[in-house]
């Protein structure tokens, strides 16, 4: 819900940038690129965002003692690490 909100504020904002300096308030560049930041934020964490998988990742992964409660699903979830990479996996509990 949150993260359509702040698509759809971030898309009115580059719209009325955009309307802005066609109409030759050159001010409304400052609203272009607070938009066009807000949008990219926003899709950028939706990407980097890792979803937790339901089985624990193959050998050389060591689980750790971090556990959360995630967001999405409300369901508590353990970090497993591969040592090697530094990679992190996110793994629901059952």
């Amino acid at each position: 819900m949150l993260r359509a909100l702040l698509i759809g504020l971030g898309t009115i904002a580059v719209l009325a940038g955009i309307g802005l300096v066609i109409t030759g308030h050159w001010t409304g560049i400052s609203m272009l690129v607070a938009g066009a930041l807000l949008l990219v934020g926003t899709l950028y964490e939706r990407v980097r965002y890792k979803k937790p998988v339901t089985k624990a990742p193959g050998p050389g992964w060591q689980r750790t003692a971090e556990r959360f409660i995630d967001d999405e699903t409300g369901r508590p979830v353990t970090v497993w690490v591969e040592p090697k990479t530094g990679e992190r996996a996110y793994v629901e509990d059952e």
